[in-house]
């Protein structure tokens, strides 16, 4: 897939707003005239999807792992370190710890 050169993004309201105004340059009439053989024909020729095979019949879901509570008690240099990273550091904390459980347990 070839990397895009200039990506934007919108919310959902921001491009509801754009398709009232006009400003949407998508063709959603043309797209909803379209049957689904014409579809399948217009995505098999875009080449970001050429070679992607999706089988749906083999589609799994997993869910995550619910996570433990712990109330734990780390030197504060440490915990303010994690904190600097920014949001999702005890996310970061948490795959630091597996990590090191994965490397322990190996053998």
């Amino acid at each position: 897939m070839t990397k895009k050169k200039h990506i934007v993004n919108y919310t959902a309201k921001e491009l509801a707003a754009m398709r009232k105004r006009g400003a949407s340059r998508s063709d959603w009439a043309k797209s909803a005239s379209k049957t689904q053989l014409q579809l399948k024909a217009s995505i098999a020729s875009d080449p970001d999807e050429a070679g992607m095979v999706v089988d749906w019949d083999k589609a799994t879901i997993d869910m995550p792992r619910p996570k433990a509570t712990l109330n734990m008690r780390v030197d504060r240099d440490v915990l303010e370190f994690f904190k600097k990273t920014g949001r999702g550091y005890q996310t970061r904390i948490n795959a630091i710890l597996r990590s090191y459980f994965e490397h322990t347990h190996q053998s």
